[in-house]
């Protein structure tokens, strides 16, 4: 019993080795979301090379939930708010425009055999793709099926947008560094995390939020930001990294070769309509440009669907108004990631969540 148990333990942590070194191979390719990327390429190896199956420790998983709410509450500020209380009417109209696209496009995928339109529309949500990940498994969507799509989404986004905001926008490098002046030290960050992770967690069991352990301690952060509680604290970078490594093995290791021959099928069409997803997209940023006086480049960052630390980047860099492109974008994903449940919920009660 003793061996076996042994055998187990290696297993797991060459398992996590090598998610560790992929995720350092990802980092120096400036791939997004590198530790998550080498966790779901090193599950993935495992589950295929191996008949006997391993799985993520309940707890570990949950742990990683929380983090990733917390670290997605983190981004609500009072300057934010501001923003899209100033222009709340056209902002609320194109975010509501790109779920419904998201819909459209996901439940396009229902003509690849094998996809049920809540995995569909789980796949193309635009933003928050960490978030939808977590979610995706406990709302009966296919983890693995909307892992691969939402970061083939979110790499298309990265690799197109600087050439599309300078060749059609005409944006062009400024003097702005992006640099956030510096948060809280690390303690107070820590403490931020726990306390909103655990608290969150409670609280979201209590009043049985779906997914409470994503949910909750991102409504707990960003009420906690809000109030001025917070004092700019964000997850520590180390604890963010583990739980995407986390979130990563969970999805490789419940690959089988049936699944991944079903999203290699799907790949074709996933990828033109995330590419029609982009354009339509880019067209609700030219109405929002039109409708609240932003450049033309404004619209376009604060509305293309996903990749949001790009975004930014992108928006800082180029001179543009980076506190109105936030606003719109994390409204977005505070949208997607609450209306997720809902959705999926209305899909499997219509019908429409069988394959």
């Amino acid at each position: 019993m003793g061996e076996k148990h042994g055998r187990r333990l290696l297993d797991g942590l060459a398992v996590v080795a090598a998610a560790i070194a992929g995720a350092l191979l990802f980092a120096a390719l400036g791939l997004p979301s590198p530790a998550l990327f080498g966790g779901l390429l090193a599950g993935l190896v495992r589950a295929l090379a191996f008949r006997r199956r391993v799985a993520v420790p309940t707890a570990a998983m949950t742990a990683a939930q929380a983090v990733v709410g917390v670290s997605l509450g983190a981004l609500v500020d009072p300057a934010t708010l501001r923003t899209v209380a100033a222009n709340w009417l056209p902002v609320l109209l194109v975010t509501l425009g790109t779920l419904l696209l998201s819909l459209l496009a996901g439940l396009t995928l229902r003509l690849q055999r094998g996809i049920s339109p809540v995995t569909g529309a789980f796949a193309l949500i635009a933003g928050g793709a960490s978030g939808i990940i977590v979610m995706a498994r406990e709302l009966g969507a296919d983890e693995r099926m909307v892992a691969v799509l939402q970061y083939l989404r979110v790499l298309l986004i990265v690799v197109l947008m600087p050439v599309i905001a300078t060749g059609i926008y005409g944006a062009s490098s400024s003097s702005g560094s992006g640099a956030s002046g510096g948060g809280p030290a690390w303690p107070v960050s820590l403490l931020f995390t726990v306390g909103c992770g655990v608290l969150g967690l409670l609280a979201g069991r209590l009043v049985r939020l779906p997914v409470p352990a994503l949910l909750g301690p991102m409504l707990l952060a960003a009420a906690v930001d809000l109030s001025g509680l917070g004092g700019g604290a964000q997850v520590p970078g180390l604890i963010g990294v583990a739980a995407f490594l986390v979130i990563g093995l969970q999805v490789g290791l419940s690959f089988t070769r049936d699944s991944l021959a079903t999203i290699g099928r799907a790949l074709p069409l996933a990828l033109g309509v995330i590419v029609g997803l982009i354009v339509a997209s880019a067209g609700l940023g030219a109405v929002l440009a039109a409708t609240t006086g932003a450049s033309p480049l404004d619209g376009y960052l604060a509305t293309t669907p996903g990749g949001l630390y790009a975004v930014l980047a992108t928006a800082t860099d180029s001179g543009a108004d980076a506190t109105f492109v936030l606003a719109v974008q994390v409204l977005r994903l505070f949208v997607m990631l609450l209306t997720a449940p809902l959705i999926a919920r209305w899909l499997r009660r219509s019908g429409h969540g069988l394959p």
